[in-house]
């Protein structure tokens, strides 16, 4: 089998919607994060059965919940393993600009969070790095190690000098 196209997002549908998939056996595709950046893919559900994954280009990434297919007792999801990050919680914008200076220089993503998000706090979250925890550490910077599943898949910037 091979899936062109999302068919939509479980956590983003309306509840009438969610409605239609209730009953229906969820077949799960475990990705990391790094795997949901790939348009073109060949992955193996939980319960073993491979499928390709051919995305258009310009497609949006995969994200947790997505749809992949829909049978009649059965649909496939897939299902983001958490990511091992630091939740960065800088106790001033001051703080924040010099923490996010440091990190953009060492060439990291990061995402940031305002505090009505899951984090109930403004923070910004980058994957984890033991050279970053230690110049937090260093810095005084309050910070603290996680495993999320990230709504968004940490993509790399492409830039040059």
């Amino acid at each position: 089998m091979i899936i062109e196209k999302v068919l939509g997002n479980l956590h983003e549908l309306p509840t009438t919607d969610l409605a239609a998939y209730t009953g229906l056996h969820r077949e799960k595709v475990v990705l990391p994060s790094a795997q949901l950046v790939k348009r073109i893919q060949r992955v193996t559900t939980d319960h073993g059965k491979e499928i390709g994954i051919r995305l258009a280009a310009g497609s949006a990434d995969l994200r947790d919940g997505d749809i992949l297919h829909v049978a009649e007792t059965n649909m496939i999801v897939v299902s983001v393993l958490p990511t091992d990050v630091l939740v960065i919680a800088p106790r001033s914008v001051h703080d924040m600009g010099v923490v996010a200076h440091s990190l953009g220089n060492r060439h990291l993503q990061a995402q940031f969070f305002d505090a009505s998000s899951e984090y109930g706090a403004e923070v910004m979250v980058c994957a984890y790095d033991h050279t970053v925890e230690d110049y937090l550490v260093h810095a005084g910077v309050p910070y603290d190690r996680q495993e999320r599943v990230m709504p968004v898949p940490f993509r790399h910037a492409e830039h040059s000098h």
